[in-house]
């Protein structure tokens, strides 16, 4: 009998990487943080919307565990003399354009004992894109490929 994996503390097991497979990803959305004119290149949160009106946010939580969960975009918000939280479209801002109409074959996640999945890779017919919170930042990276030319 194996052990399960161990959850976030904090937010608990969140939603099972298995259910991204099979999911088609038709666009991309972004929570960015924007200050004195600047925004934030690193998003807060990333959304993976899928073509039946799905969406599943990835994002850092405040223990440095990676949260995935199904929930759709939240409204942008104003947070005074720090700035403000937009959210919109990120269909080319991410690692996940070249995948954008391509469905999910495979999802890897990783655990650390004491902060639950601190990454996730998602497998693309055409690729891969690595999520993980680092340093309580939310990281995306095309994982390049690898194998015959």
């Amino acid at each position: 009998m194996s052990t399960p994996p161990p959850a976030c503390r904090a937010h608990g097991p969140g939603l099972a990487p298995s259910a991204l497979i099979g999911r088609r990803v038709v666009a991309v959305a972004a929570a960015r943080h924007e200050h004195e004119g600047r925004q934030d290149p690193i998003p807060v949160d990333v959304w993976l919307l899928d073509g039946q009106g799905g969406a599943v946010r990835l994002g850092a939580g405040t223990d440095w565990c990676l949260e995935v969960e199904a929930e759709p975009p939240y409204e942008g918000y104003d947070m005074g003399d720090w700035g403000r939280i937009a959210v919109g479209p990120a269909d080319d801002r991410t690692p996940f354009a070249p995948h954008l109409g391509h469905p999910v074959l495979a999802a890897r996640p990783e655990h650390h004992p004491l902060t639950g999945r601190t990454a996730l890779e998602l497998d693309f017919p055409h690729g891969t894109v690595r999520c993980e919170s680092t340093g309580g930042e939310l990281l995306l990276h095309a994982v390049p490929v690898t194998g015959a030319p």
